[in-house]
């Protein structure tokens, strides 16, 4: 039997979580895809069609750059808007293209009944121990919460350190221990540790700094080289960055009965994906008094499009300036920069005239 080297398109950092469950939990090996670069779109987007939305190409991309490492079998996670089609599509792709792999497609099984997915799972390892896989995927998800609540602290602090390179330093630290990372209780201990390390990072943050929310779509929301890596670029400009969006949240925090409350002045209707999640939240943004809401997405997003017009409300309701983005593979660096080095002028100068 050939031995099963399984692999994942990277999706931020989450692909470290990813490697502990097909390792740990399913006595598998796995390849990490080479680290996303405008190679890996290019290879995508080659070979997608015209139209279909970036993550798409990334993906595609990271497949057949980790297959050229050797990666036999492809996994494929399931959603809530097209990316719960892309698994046929990228397993007719990558076979219309010559490569023999076995494609595991996890978006043939249901949220609400966990026991779908076990034939899945099976794909990658028949003699899988169901037991040994439950006790590494609740370790994985322990360890998307530990990385999310680190993220956070970043995320509202790195604009203000005062050494710089500081907090990327240690949360690359922190990332690589993760790594070897061999059980919960030791998870858990480690990130409580770094927690303490980050905390400890001298920090000069200004008396009423520029507050910035982020919204949008699942994917370039997570993927730094998606959204070229806007975090970074305003981290820069010193200001603190804030977003909802992230596994945990999506997973063990997303109330749509509550959320459609709260935004039921702006919209009646869960308009799909992450639509709604980007109305409450922008909602949220805008009564706490942030400086600015940027909107992030993919071209062709759909339920991100439906929810620019309610952003487009909220705006002149609350008086908030909002950027929009969409991403293509045409999209540029500088691009991007130069937009948000406006936007970080344009709020600068607001704030400063209402004082």
């Amino acid at each position: 039997m050939t031995t099963r080297k399984i692999t994942y398109p990277h999706f931020g950092n989450y692909c470290i979580p990813i490697e502990y469950l097909m390792t740990k939990g399913l006595d598998s090996q796995y390849v990490t895809p080479p680290p996303i670069t405008k190679k890996t779109l290019e290879l995508g987007s080659k070979h997608s069609p015209d139209y279909v939305c970036a993550p798409f190409k990334i993906h595609l991309g990271c497949y057949i750059e980790a297959i050229e490492k050797g990666a036999n079998a492809l996994v494929q996670l399931g959603g809530a808007c097209r990316l719960g089609y892309y698994g046929e599509l990228h397993e007719q792709i990558i076979k219309d293209l010559g490569y023999d792999v076995d494609f595991i497609n996890l978006a043939k099984g249901d949220y609400s009944k966990p026991q779908t997915f076990y034939a899945e799972f099976k794909k990658i390892n028949p003699e899988m121990s169901l037991t040994k896989a439950t006790s590494a995927l609740l370790t994985s998800l322990k360890m998307v919460e530990c990385m999310d609540t680190v993220d956070d602290f970043v995320r509202r602090n790195i604009g203000f350190e005062i050494i710089k390179g500081s907090f990327e330093d240690m949360y690359a630290d922190y990332l690589a221990a993760l790594k070897h990372v061999e059980s919960r209780k030791e998870l858990e201990y480690l990130t409580s540790n770094y927690m303490k390390r980050f905390k400890a990072i001298p920090v000069k943050t200004p008396k009423n700094p520029l507050k910035v929310g982020i919204v949008g779509e699942y994917y370039s929301i997570m993927e730094p080289f998606s959204n070229h890596n806007m975090e970074r670029e305003l981290a820069g400009m010193g200001m603190v960055i804030e977003r909802w969006m992230n596994i945990s949240n999506s997973l063990f925090h997303f109330q749509e009965k509550e959320m459609l409350t709260k935004i039921r002045g702006y919209s009646k209707y869960n308009m799909g994906a992450t639509s709604m999640s980007t109305i409450e939240r922008a909602l949220q943004f805008a009564k706490k008094g942030y400086d600015g809401i940027i909107h992030l997405k993919s071209f062709g997003c759909t339920p991100e499009m439906d929810a620019m017009p309610v952003l487009q409300n909220i705006s002149a309701d609350y008086k908030i300036p909002v950027l929009y983005f969409s991403f293509d593979s045409q999209t540029s660096d500088e691009g991007v920069k130069t937009r948000l080095e406006a936007f970080y002028d344009m709020i600068k100068m607001r704030k400063e005239a209402g004082r």
